[in-house]
């Protein structure tokens, strides 16, 4: 949820909420035909929102790379860094091959949102769709 919080809202702004929740949906749907053409045997439960999750990071990855995103980094210390988008979300795209699939996540599920996410972005730019707020102000202005 933290991830839908930090990458989402951005998406939002460009598609407008309605095109947003569609999007939202369809990457979950396609995060979970991933999973199933790939592991069509698993007994791992997929709901769908870590994969449509995913596909908003994946298309934030196109929209917004050079974003700088305040980390929490945990390593032998504890400290905060900013790292530019591009950089985080690869990193997690990476690390989804490294997850046991015994540990009950659908791996692939996130793999498959995400490419989802980075394959309909590429759409938007390629048709000259903006990468800025729809409306300014999507919370009706001010009364």
């Amino acid at each position: 949820m933290l991830f839908l919080w930090v990458f989402g809202n951005n998406i939002e702004d460009t598609r407008g909420r309605f095109r947003y929740l569609l999007f939202y949906l369809l990457a979950g749907l396609a995060a979970t035909a991933a999973h199933i053409a790939i592991q069509p045997a698993s007994t791992v439960p997929v709901v769908g929102a870590s994969g449509a999750i995913a596909g908003i990071m994946g298309a934030y990855l196109v929209l917004f790379p050079n974003v700088r995103i305040r980390t929490l980094v945990i390593f032998f210390f504890i400290t905060s860094i900013q790292i530019r988008a591009k950089w985080l979300l690869g990193f997690w795209l990476v690390s989804q091959f490294f997850v046991n699939p015994n540990d009950g996540v659908a791996w692939m599920a996130h793999v498959g949102g995400f490419l989802f996410g980075v394959a309909a972005a590429l759409l938007w730019k390629a048709r000259g769709e903006q990468a800025e707020p729809v409306d300014p102000e999507p919370y009706g202005s001010p009364a």
